[in-house]
């Protein structure tokens, strides 16, 4: 019986997963795309963005702390001038901001 108590919690795991999934798809076609509730949740999306980025930037962990402070808003200004140039082109903004955090890095000397 103890064996089974591990598949019993993937089981009820995936149900409950599933259960807001469907809840989900049910919902979404009754949801109108101007509606208030979408844009609600859209300032949060965009809210939460803004606020790991921030933290990303102002207080990083790992080997992003060693970039000094000022080579990492550079870089963030660098990547959404680059967004803005390209058309709006997440990719190249995101490569455009790496490239100036890469090469602010390497002049700093941080390795």
């Amino acid at each position: 019986m103890t064996d089974l108590w591990p598949w019993v919690a993937i089981a009820i795991g995936a149900l409950v997963t599933y259960f807001w999934r469907a809840l989900g798809v049910a919902l979404a076609g009754r949801l109108s795309p101007e509606g208030r509730l979408i844009d609600w949740v859209t300032c949060v999306a965009y809210a939460l963005l803004a606020g790991l980025i921030a933290r990303m930037v102002l207080l990083p962990v790992g080997p992003l702390a060693e970039a000094p402070l000022l080579a990492r808003l550079a870089a963030m200004v660098a990547g959404v001038v680059g967004y803005i140039v390209t058309g709006r082109n997440l990719l190249l903004g995101v490569l455009t901001g790496a490239a100036a955090l890469a090469g602010l890095a390497v002049l700093h000397g941080v390795s």
